[in-house]
This record gives C-alpha cells, structure tokens and sequence, in this order.
C-alpha cells in the first residue's frame, strides 16, 4: 500500500480520557479506558437541540463508571440524554448499557441479533461450560490443561457486563434517525458479531464504524460453539465489499479503536486482501494434515497463550470453514474427537 492509500488522521491526539471534544458539527469524542493491551474505547455523542444521542458505554469497570459519573453533570445538566444506541453486543461496547440507561433515563437501542445473542451470553455467566462447547474445542486440538482454563474462563462475559436493559428499540439496516437536524442511516455488518449497527451521516460525511472498520487492526472474525459450522469470514469479505461501495473517499470514519480517519476504500480492501493473503497461506500448508490449533503460526505472529486461546481459534476455524464452503479443504475427525483438514 502506498502512501496515497494508507488511511490519513485529521486528528492527531485523542482527548484525554474521560473528556469529549467536538470533531464535527454536533458530534463529540469521547474516550474511556480498557484494561487489556488494547487500553481505550472511542465512544462518540451527538448534540441535538432538545438532548443527546451515546453510542457504545464502554466496559463495565469501576474507572469507567466514575469517568461517567462526572460527564454527567456536563452532558446532561441542561438537555438529557434521549437514547443509547449499541453497535454490538462485546463488553467494551454495553458494559454499561443497563447502568448508563436506568442513570440517564435513556432509551435503548440495538439490533436484535446483538440484543438477544447479549441476553444468552449473560444467562451462560452463571452455569458450567457446556459438553458442547468442550467437545469443539476438544475437536480443534485443544489439550487437557487448555480445556481446564477453558473451563475456569467460562462465562466470565458478565464479569464485564453490568445487566442488559430488560427492552430495546430495535435497530435494523436502513432505519435512520435525525439527530441535530440531520439524518443518521443504519448500516448493519457482519462477521465481527451477528448484526453490527454502523451509523452513516451522508451530510456530514461521518461514519461511526465501530468495530466494522478500524484504521490499524482488523477485528476478530470467529466461529464459536453456539454456531459450530458458521462462516463468519465470508459474512465478514462481504460486509467490506458493501462498505466499499457506500463510503466516498474522503468520509471521516469513526472507530471504536484508534484515531479518526479517512480512505475507507483502500482501508476495506486492505483488509480483505489480508485474509486472502491467509486463506492463500493455510492452502500452501496444508498438503499434510492440520488441526485448528496447528494453523496459529500461520495466522498469528506472536505465539498464543491462554489468554488469547479461544480467539485464535475462532478465527482459524473462520478461515477454514471458509475453505470448506468452497470445496478446497475437506476434514475428518479421528477417533478422539480431534478434526483434521487438508486440502481437497
């Protein structure tokens, strides 16, 4: 990628945490901490004359609460907030959304996908690891040890997430609101999570991306248990096709990670050019035989530990059941539950 190509910041520096300033007419940016080595969350507040308009919460922490605590006398001494809207359903983005609504009085607002898959993950936070779920990872190559920590780590989703609002409005793609006299259009992806809300100002030429779009890292794209033989990664090449071809040039994207920037296009191809490169690299490997597990050194530069376990091997399932789909990799489990693929 040439230096044309590469995405461009308008923005030099974020705002310091917990503060917003204003990056366009109307529309604010907000940061808030995360404890992991990715260390923030972009949350973005839009003005209108009678009230305000919060998109994502950031995690449900004790920092993260308190930031809130002192931006509401700002935000809200004057006009209140009328809705929260979620662009998906992953702690950092509604941790939270409970707390933050029954606080400010705002409506809830979510894809239905997001808001219901939300409500399941919650409900798995206080029960065992299913035989399902261990029979899949058992199934990718996980060890003894790896399935024990798996295990301990299950449902540990609603130690991040304070409740879900018991209703939602629901988000769908195409819906649009005005917020500050302007229209703001829905548009869902996929792959990331089940049905992403990205929100489009066409008349402001913003596009608040989420995690649909980030300017220097590409989300995770996983199969997971509950959906054993899903495709996320062809849900995922998709959604940034169709990202190509609604985002002009010069629209300035907002990501939930990263600076504000411009050049979605070559950004999005830029991505789906990286899982091919991928796909391409697993093909070139397997003429033998490989678990999920085996494919970690072709798709991840640092080593995997515990820690990052069961993404790795969401997105290595990903880019294989990519493969099966088109016929150019067949599996076979052996007699331990343990599936091998190789090219067809």
């Amino acid at each position: 990628m040439n230096t044309a190509t590469k995405p461009q910041y308008p923005f030099s520096e974020a705002p310091p945490l917990g503060t917003f300033k204003e990056i366009a007419d109307g529309v604010h940016w907000l940061r808030m901490p995360l404890p992991f080595r990715l260390d923030h969350i972009n949350l973005w507040l839009l003005e209108e004359s009678d009230g305000w308009t919060i998109v994502d919460t950031g995690l449900a922490t004790e920092d993260t609460t308190e930031l809130w605590l002192k931006l509401s006398p700002i935000v809200s001494s004057k006009k209140p907030v009328k809705r929260l809207i979620a662009t998906h359903m992953h702690p950092d983005h509604i941790g939270l959304a409970a707390w933050l609504c029954r606080h400010s009085g705002a409506e809830f607002w979510m894809s239905r996908s997001e808001y219901m898959h939300c409500r399941i993950l919650l409900a798995d936070s206080n029960r065992e690891a299913p035989e399902e779920a261990i029979s899949f990872y058992r199934a990718a190559g996980f060890s003894d040890q790896q399935l024990r920590y798996y295990r301990a780590k299950f449902g540990s989703f609603g130690s991040m997430v304070r409740g879900m609002p018991a209703t939602y409005h629901r988000l769908q793609h195409g819906d649009s609101f005005i917020i500050g006299g302007r229209r703001w259009q829905m548009v869902m992806g996929e792959g990331h999570s089940p049905e992403h809300a990205c929100l489009h100002c066409p008349e402001l030429d913003l596009f608040i991306a989420g995690d649909q779009l980030l300017p220097t890292i590409s989300s995770n794209v996983s199969v997971w248990p509950m959906e054993p033989a899903g495709n996320p990664l062809q849900a995922w090449i998709d959604s940034c096709h169709r990202l190509k071809a609604l985002l002009p040039e010069k629209t300035l994207v907002l990501p939930s990670h990263g600076l504000p920037f411009t050049g979605a296009q070559p950004r999005l191809q830029a991505l789906i050019d990286g899982h091919q490169r991928d796909l391409e690299r697993i093909m070139q490997n397997c003429d033998e035989p490989k678990r999920v597990v085996d494919l970690f050194p072709l798709l991840f530069k640092a080593p995997i530990g515990n820690s990052m376990l069961v993404l790795a091997t969401g997105e290595s399932y990903a880019h294989l059941h990519y493969l099966m789909a088109r016929g150019k990799v067949a599996m076979q489990t052996d007699n331990t539950g343990v599936n091998w693929y190789q090219r067809a």
